[in-house]
């Protein structure tokens, strides 16, 4: 691509990002199957430090056995802990599944809040998760942001953020809010596809071709190297 042609404005390089998602990820669909938002919320925790078809695995047969929080709610975490042993850190995530079922019971009636800080009172909820929930269960304008999309953040000179929240911020004021759930979708399933953590080439990446620097992917690259 000629130099000429590469936006250095941060909100024109953020649109030549989104029409190129546009473009290879119309209509993303939520890669967490689940039937309802208490469902979503379920698998969203336990996709923590574990990889989507994973989860995908393991939920069916646990939303077999408990389709919703009352039922969820009766069950141990050592009841729990047969359904999901195989995903990351499974033992906390039993118990704060219990621990949230039962909340929602007590407080909620049974039923997933659509409010942030109803959200993040819940065991195993944080920020991101509650997100996740807020978008696509109930259509609220959220930007999760978990540790992929913060690299990407940076790998496409959109945030020089440290953490997530600070990217999350970035993120928030180079994108139109009504694309913020959509968008969320479309840099993971970017991510995944085009822009791995390791193995990253960054001249066949159809966006870090161009909107990543060279000095950011010789730091990688010497990164990888020491690990």
């Amino acid at each position: 691509m000629n130099a000429l042609a590469i936006p250095r404005d941060r909100r024109a390089r953020a649109a030549k990002i989104l029409q190129t998602l546009d473009e290879l990820f119309p209509a993303p669909s939520m890669p967490l199957d689940h039937g309802d938002p208490f469902q979503l919320l379920v698998a969203t925790i336990l996709s923590a430090q574990c990889t989507d078809a994973r989860v995908n695995i393991v939920t069916p047969a646990l939303f077999a056995r408990a389709p919703d929080a009352k039922t969820m709610a009766k069950m141990t975490p050592s009841q729990m802990l047969r359904y999901i042993r195989t995903c990351g850190l499974a033992p906390s995530k039993a118990k704060n599944l219990i621990a949230m079922s039962r909340a929602l019971v007590k407080h909620h009636d049974g039923h997933v809040p659509g409010d942030f800080e109803a959200l993040e009172q819940l065991a195993g909820v944080g920020h991101k998760t509650a997100g996740v929930v807020m978008a696509q269960a109930f259509n609220v304008p959220a930007f999760p942001i978990d540790t992929h999309i913060h690299r990407l953040a940076g790998r496409w000179q959109l945030s020089r953020a440290r953490t997530v929240e600070e990217t999350e911020r970035d993120l928030k004021s180079a994108f139109p809010r009504d694309r913020w759930n959509t968008l969320h979708l479309q840099i993971i399933y970017f991510g995944r596809t085009y822009c791995p953590a390791r193995g990253h080439v960054r001249a066949d990446c159809p966006i870090c071709s161009w909107a990543m620097s060279k000095a950011r992917e010789r730091r990688e690259i010497r990164a990888q190297r020491r690990t």
